[in-house]
């Protein structure tokens, strides 16, 4: 697996370890000392952003509720909306690809597919969206 997306991955567990536990990313990285610096930047920016994030999240869902989703898909689809959003430089057939990746790997089939056409929705408008 690349640097990269086991940056990624580890991204994702440590928002679904700090949600389940109800504390910060940071408390759960402060626990790992040797996690790549991506990881622990896309996870923050997830943190950081969880409102907007999860406001799109919503409204592109097409009436599923991000309460209702598995809680490792929630965290697939922050980290996707969040390189989406704030990464401008990064390919959205890259970021879509990746977390396809993780969450054939993390999740379900019927899950990944879900989170595709989530994904890829959001990203067909990402010029348009506003970071605010």
């Amino acid at each position: 697996m690349r640097t990269r997306s086991k940056a990624r991955q580890r991204a994702v567990e440590a928002l679904f370890e700090a949600e389940q536990r109800g504390v910060s990313v940071s408390d759960v990285f402060s626990r790992n000392p040797e996690v790549n610096d991506y990881a622990i930047e896309i996870a923050q920016l997830v943190e950081l952003n969880n409102v907007r994030i999860d406001e799109l999240i919503s409204t592109y869902s097409q009436d599923w509720q991000i309460s209702r989703m598995p809680a490792v898909d929630r965290a697939i689809v922050r980290i996707g909306v969040a390189e989406l959003l704030y990464r401008s430089e990064l390919e959205t057939g890259v970021v879509i690809s990746e977390a396809m990746e993780i969450a054939q790997n993390l999740s379900t089939l019927e899950s990944a597919k879900f989170l595709n056409g989530l994904l890829s929705n959001i990203g067909a408008i990402r010029s348009n969206l506003s970071t605010l």
